[in-house]
């Protein structure tokens, strides 16, 4: 993730890894914590696990006022539609009102890229979206400069009946991989469970057992 940008748009890639998967019950949203502005870390700390909802949440990726920009009229639009509707919103229907804000800022381009994912009354919903406002939906996705290391991760071990503590592990050896070989990514990793129940952030202690568990110690 980055403050000053050198990317291009629309096909820009974005200096950090964020990943999304459903398993058989909901939703892991993750990533690591670094901030840079060109190969200087700007931030240990960053967040870019984020909840629109206590259904949904969002990842973000680029221009770090862009995509917090895109946060917060998420969790608008999420609100006036309960406002209006007097029911949650639906999972697509965020991503896709996402989307459309997105796609209407061309040719300018928002110099963001989301994964949005949730758990409505049809069940786990994942979507990438690009600077473009492109809406794609996916078992399993990841942007950033380390995707390509997390992909590799992802491809080889996702199954779709994988469970939640199976997703939980995946996706901390995905993030920490793309850690291990992508500059633009480290630090901490966050992981958000989303479920019948809402959203949750795993804590500190909850990541670093699994971690320890996944490195044999």
């Amino acid at each position: 993730m980055i403050n000053n940008n050198q990317f291009k748009t629309p096909g820009f890639q974005t200096g950090t890894t964020t990943l999304g998967l459903i398993y058989n019950t909901g939703v892991i949203l993750a990533s690591e914590s670094r901030v840079s502005e060109g190969y200087y870390v700007a931030s240990k700390t960053g967040k870019k696990v984020l909840m629109i909802d206590d259904h949904i949440g969002m990842t973000i990726a680029g221009s770090v006022a862009d995509a917090q920009s895109m946060v917060d009229q998420a969790r608008a639009l999420a609100k006036l539609y309960f406002y209006d509707k007097g029911r949650k919103i639906p999972v697509k229907a965020a991503a896709k009102l996402i989307s459309n804000i997105l796609f209407g800022q061309r040719p300018l381009y928002l110099m963001t890229a989301l994964l949005i994912g949730g758990v409505d009354d049809e069940g786990p919903h994942l979507y990438s979206l690009d600077a473009a406002g492109s809406l794609i939906p996916d078992k399993y996705t990841s942007t950033g400069s380390g995707s390509v290391i997390a992909y590799g991760v992802l491809e080889d071990s996702y199954k779709e009946d994988i469970s939640e503590r199976e997703a939980i592990e995946l996706s901390i050896r995905a993030i920490s991989a793309a850690k291990k070989r992508d500059v633009f990514s480290g630090n901490k990793i966050s992981v958000a469970v989303i479920d019948r129940d809402g959203f949750r952030l795993l804590s500190d202690n909850e990541i670093e057992s699994v971690e320890r568990k996944l490195s044999g110690q």
